[in-house]
């Protein structure tokens, strides 16, 4: 009986709210298929998988689980596990082959089907504008290294505001915006596969200036849009107890957790860098503080594990020489990733 009533205490203290979605979530090049058809053009995930050499075993996401034809099949499972919100991410080149221009109809008509579908399944739609296939016509013209990306961007969001406003309510403009960045543009692990430490400071500030831009156009288009964003984040620890170390955990959390959160919310980089921000290399100018800000509705975040961080000497190679995986392991000089922020942090795991 004392069992029974403590047992009982505990769920009840323990109890989801009513209100508390359980939901799933997919990324449009990861699942869709289709990669060809229907007008969509190529993205930067279609010419990374088909180059030979960039992804082992030669593997490609062009039919993948072919959500494209069985999406109702999908959404069928989805109620059936009696999952009630839905994340879900639009490509961007089945909206507009080129990054650019008209909305190709066929690409609004796939998605309209699937947001009406969802509805009717008692499913809510949570939409992710861009989950990393950027049109390659796009990344020929510099990719997010290249400012004017922004203004296609939000482009792009209006759109996708006045087509699905009406069903879409909440909306996140990018997925783990440091991932694609630092992996595409500092690392090359991702496509478009560069290692250049200058364009990813670029593509960083674009991107921030982009997920500002797109949440004010999804509200000019439409009146029911909440807008936020999904950072990847994971805590970070001091590897001793040292000042360095401090301080280089506090970087570390500055540049991979905050940076872009920070930048909506406030119009402001945090103290990523070691020494002054490095406003040239990544292309800042006059008046962007304003443009950045635009305080987001919500804030979603991933969390895979946590990060030791330790601080290194500045190697003497200049900054972008080489760089490390997403937890610095392989980075340049003495472990450093790079000049601007020197740590080196990896996971560990937690027991």
């Amino acid at each position: 009986m004392l069992k029974d009533k403590l047992f009982g205490a505990v769920q009840t203290h323990n109890a989801f709210p009513k209100d508390f979605y359980w939901g799933t979530a997919t990324a449009a090049y990861q699942v869709e298929g289709a990669w060809n058809e229907d007008g969509k053009g190529e993205s930067i995930w279609d010419r990374f998988a088909h180059t030979q050499g960039k992804i082992r075993g030669g593997a490609t996401a062009d039919v993948s689980c072919d959500d494209y034809h069985r999406f109702k099949e999908d959404i069928a499972i989805v109620k059936q596990l009696n999952l009630k919100s839905y994340r879900f991410s639009i490509s961007w080149p089945r909206i507009q082959p080129l990054g650019t221009g008209a909305a190709n109809q066929k690409g609004i008509d796939h998605y309209s089907r699937v947001l009406d579908t969802l509805l009717e399944a008692g499913i809510r739609p949570f939409c992710t504008m861009y989950h990393w296939d950027l049109p390659q016509a796009l990344e020929d013209k510099g990719g997010w290294p290249n400012r004017d990306l922004m203004n296609h961007y939000a482009d792009y969001a209006t759109i996708l505001g006045k087509n699905f406003g009406d069903r879409i309510t909440v909306w996140a403009p990018f997925n783990m915006p440091w991932t694609f960045c630092y992996l595409g543009y500092g690392a090359g692990s991702f496509p478009p596969g560069t290692t250049d430490y200058g364009l990813f400071l670029r593509a960083a500030h674009t991107v921030s200036l982009a997920q500002s831009q797109a949440l004010r156009a999804l509200k000019a288009a439409s009146s029911k849009a909440t807008v936020g964003s999904a950072y990847g984040m994971a805590p970070a620890y001091p590897k001793t107890d040292s000042e360095a170390d401090k301080a280089a955990t506090a970087r570390y959390h500055a540049m991979n957790n905050v940076f872009f959160l920070n930048a909506a919310m406030t119009g402001e980089y945090p103290k990523a860098f070691v020494g002054e921000m490095p406003y040239k290399q990544m292309g800042y100018q006059l008046g962007d503080e304003k443009i950045m800000k635009a305080p987001l509705d919500w804030v979603g975040f991933h969390y895979y594990t946590r990060r030791i961080v330790s601080a290194v000497q500045p190697s003497s190679a200049s900054g972008g020489a080489r760089f490390g995986t997403e937890t610095e392991l392989d980075g340049g000089g003495a472990g450093s990733r790079d000049n601007y922020t020197s740590f080196h942090a990896y996971g560990r795991p937690s027991y």
